[in-house]
């Protein structure tokens, strides 16, 4: 609730934009040239009516709910504690927020927001093409002023179009003029935020004309029949003609959506699921690899998964394939696969998958490894996975796994998935190295590993109650690697790491409750003397 009010601008917002998006399709709407009835003409015209006339609009309620909000903020930032009679109002009254239940799902979610924007980058709306919507690599201008990217207009106005996209005003010319201030932008903020960046290459010259964008054109043709004629060797070539067939849509699905696209839409899948079971290690090394490159583009990722007996081929070719690469390329394949949700089940329940997954962590080369941990991620994200994971030995590859560099990150990402249930949470308390690999990542594992090794034992402990509380809880050097996370971890990292500080104390007070001993959680010092200096846990929320 808390989340949605502070939002409430921006989702106003886009529902203006929406609005406005609309208004200007039904400005350049060519009523007159269709044979509509006079109920329909008349709709259109009252909807463009109302369009133009629409404004911004904001709840008065929640504008005024939103600036209380950041009126309390403004006064602990003064050091000033709000009146409780009006935090309660605001909590309770207000947003509803009224019992220890709901204030835990709403911090809860806070957090997984907080952690989801430093996950996911956005990138700034004058940076995408209003045609694609995709980042601009060569920013250009049209006649009327607004900017689109120059393979994106270069094709809406060679397929007849005369006006702009987004006005909807008629161009008076097809010139086209690069947009270097906003190019240069693009590419500082790339560089910012470790985004690649390749630029289309293009003339220096200062203006250019609609024709020198026809070879783009060109070129998507002929690599459309290229496809086509490939397709039909791997359909009715010889042995050797489909191999070179497979290895030359592998070279051409690599680069580009429109290349995977028609590849897929000409019928190269049946063919290349075929060959995945060919007994020539390389004719099933290209296939195994065309297919992983198709799987990029992601309207191919039902194509490939619908096709009968393609994931099982698939599969099999991460079991038993001929070739380190196909194996490799095949786990990659899955990972791909994997990231649409419905699919995730779908994969974990081919017979082998997981099993073999697992098995090329325990074993595989180093991007095998990689390919085969991200991939169990990926699965790991799915509930329904948990038991099938456990039983097919993911969980055990996962644990051996936190002592690779390579790898460590993502198997504790997966290992914190897991544990979440209490199947999982119970399958990696068997594990004897789990809570010791997990520590030792966060005293010498990367920023990034520390961060994830402290959310698997928070939520380990979260699931697995006192028993793994008390398990976690006396690990040598626990309190001092808490400690150092919480003044030297990244953002998440201190967060998960007080909230596992404050597991711990509720454990030790539970123990201290009920007659038994508590082990004694300092933070400064593990010293059992009488002047241990223990700093309360409440003060390390940061």
């Amino acid at each position: 609730k808390l989340w949605l009010l502070l939002q409430s601008h921006s989702i106003a917002g886009h529902f203006h934009d929406l609005n406005q998006e609309i208004s200007t399709l039904l400005d350049v709407f060519p009523i007159k040239d269709l044979n509509l009835s006079d109920d329909i003409k008349e709709q259109v015209e009252l909807l463009q009516k109302q369009g133009r006339q629409c404004k911004l609009y904001v709840d008065k309620n929640d504008e005024v709910l939103r600036l209380k909000f950041f009126s309390f903020l403004d006064e602990f930032e003064n050091g000033r504690i709000p009146n409780h009679v009006e935090l309660r109002l605001f909590f309770v009254e207000r947003l509803g927020i009224k019992d220890v239940e709901s204030c835990r799902s709403e911090i809860e979610f806070l957090e997984e927001q907080i952690e989801m924007a430093h996950t996911f980058l956005t990138i700034p709306k004058d940076f995408c093409c209003p045609i694609s919507l995709d980042l601009m690599k060569d920013p250009v201008i049209v006649s009327t002023g607004q900017t689109y990217d120059r393979s994106s207009i270069a094709r809406w106005m060679e397929e007849g179009h005369c006006t702009c996209p987004k006005t909807g005003q008629m161009l008076d010319d097809t010139r086209i003029v690069p947009n270097r201030a906003l190019r240069n932008l693009i590419m500082q903020w790339c560089i910012a935020h470790g985004v690649p960046y390749d630029p289309t290459e293009t003339s220096d010259a200062s203006a250019e004309t609609f024709a020198a964008a026809l070879p783009i054109k060109a070129a998507i043709e002929a690599n459309r029949a290229t496809a086509v004629l490939l397709i039909q060797q791997l359909a009715n070539g010889s042995q050797g003609a489909q191999t070179v067939a497979a290895r030359e849509i592998r070279l051409l699905a690599k680069t580009g959506k429109e290349n995977r696209a028609f590849i897929a839409e000409a019928g190269a899948i049946p063919h290349l699921r075929k060959l995945l079971s060919s007994s020539n290690p390389v004719a099933q090394e290209n296939a195994v690899t065309a297919m992983l490159n198709l799987s990029i583009y992601a309207k191919n990722k039902s194509r490939i998964v619908d096709e009968d007996g393609c994931l099982g081929s698939i599969v099999e070719v991460l079991r038993l394939g001929l070739t380190v690469e196909a194996r490799q390329n095949a786990a990659a394949t899955l990972f791909s696969l994997s990231a649409v949700h419905e699919y995730k089940k779908r994969i974990a329940d081919q017979g082998g998958a997981v099993e073999a997954l697992a098995e090329l962590l325990r074993v595989g080369t180093p991007r095998g490894k990689k390919d085969a941990v991200t991939a169990l991620f990926n699965l790991a994200t799915h509930a329904d996975n948990c038991s099938r994971m456990i039983e097919a030995g993911a969980v055990t590859a996962l644990v051996g796994a936190l002592g690779n560099e390579g790898v460590a990150e993502e198997a504790a990402s997966a290992l914190a998935l897991i544990v979440r249930q209490p199947i999982g949470a119970e399958a990696v308390g068997k594990e004897e190295t789990a809570v010791s690999g997990l520590i030792a990542m966060m005293r010498c594992g990367t920023p990034r590993g520390k961060e994830n090794a402290v959310a698997a034992l928070l939520e380990f402990c979260r699931t697995g109650g006192a028993a793994a509380t008390r398990r976690v809880l006396k690990a040598p050097a626990m309190a001092s690697l808490l400690q150092t996370l919480l003044f030297t971890g990244t953002k998440r990292a201190r967060r998960k790491a007080a909230s596992l500080a404050r597991v711990f104390q509720k454990c030790e007070n539970a123990t201290s409750r009920f007659g038994g001993s508590g082990v004694g959680y300092p933070f400064a010092s593990n010293s059992t003397t009488n002047d241990v200096s223990v700093v309360p846990m409440s003060i390390s929320v940061l």
